[in-house]
C-alpha cells in the first residue's frame, strides 16, 4: 500500500501511552499501534529506501536495564533510512540526517577537513544555508574549547568543537501529517540536507576502527 500519512489515532495512541505507560494500556491498544502507527511507517520507509538507503524500524520497547525510568514502552516510533532518522510522537514529526556521533578516527578526518581552507569553507557554507532555512545543524555533543592542535580563534571554531554533525528539523502536529504530504515534507528535508550528507561521506566516511 502507498503511504497516506499517520491518522489522528496514531497521535492519540501516543498521548495515551504517555499518560499510562503500562502493559495493560499497550495490550488494549496494540491493534491501534500496528495499524495506525507501525503500518504507515513501514509504507513510508519502503517508499524512501530506493533513493535513501536501507531502513530499520526500531522496536517499541525500552531497554530499562540501566535506567531509573522503568516505563516499558517508547512514546515515539522511529526509523533509520540510510544516514537519515525519522520519528513520530504525540508532539509531531522529526527528522535528522548526518553523523550523530563520530568515532575517534572519524573525528580526526572531520577536524582536518574543517581546518583545511577549501573543505572547511564549503562545510561552513552548507551549514549557513541550512540555518537560513531554519534547519538546525548541530552535533551530539560539543567540546567547551577548540580541540588541541587548533587555534582557539579559528574561524570555524564552532564546527571544530562538535563531536558529530547532523541536520535536524521538527514539524508540530498539523492536519497534513495524516496525508501523503508528510512524505513530501520529509523528502524536501532530505533533499535540502543532501549537501551535508555528501560532505560527510566524502571527507569523513565510515569508521575503520575494529568493533569492540
Amino acid at each position: 500500500m502507498a503511504f497516506e500519512g499517520w491518522p489522528a489515532e496514531a497521535l492519540e495512541f501516543y498521548e495515551g501511552l504517555a499518560a499510562d505507560n503500562s502493559k495493560s494500556y499497550w495490550l488494549a491498544h496494540k491493534d491501534v499501534y500496528e495499524t495506525c502507527v507501525l503500518a504507515p511507517m513501514h509504507e513510508l520507509v519502503a517508499e524512501l529506501e530506493s533513493a535513501h538507503g536501507e531502513s530499520k524500524i526500531f522496536r517499541p520497547y525500552r531497554d530499562v536495564r540501566f535506567s531509573k525510568d522503568k516505563s516499558p514502552y517508547k512514546t515515539e516510533i522511529a526509523a533509520v533510512i540510510g544516514d537519515s532518522y525519522v520519528r513520530l510522537s504525540a508532539d509531531g514529526l522529526g527528522a535528522g540526517r548526518g553523523m550523530h556521533e563520530m568515532a575517534p578516527d572519524q573525528l580526526d578526518r572531520y577536524r582536518s577537513a574543517i581546518a583545511a581552507d577549501v573543505t572547511g569553507a564549503a562545510l561552513a557554507e552548507i551549514v549557513a544555508v541550512l540555518r537560513d532555512r531554519d534547519i538546525r545543524a548541530q552535533g551530539h555533543a560539543a567540546l567547551k574549547r577548540v580541540p588541541r592542535g587548533y587555534p582557539a580563534d579559528h574561524p570555524r571554531a564552532d564546527l571544530l568543537r562538535q563531536k558529530g554533525l547532523y541536520a535536524w528539523q521538527d514539524w508540530p502536529v498539523e492536519p497534513w501529517l495524516g496525508t501523503p504530504a508528510a512524505r513530501t515534507e520529509l523528502v524536501s528535508f532530505l533533499t535540502a540536507v543532501q549537501p551535508l550528507s555528501d560532505w560527510l561521506a566524502r571527507h569523513v566516511g565510515p569508521s575503520v576502527l575494529p568493533a569492540r
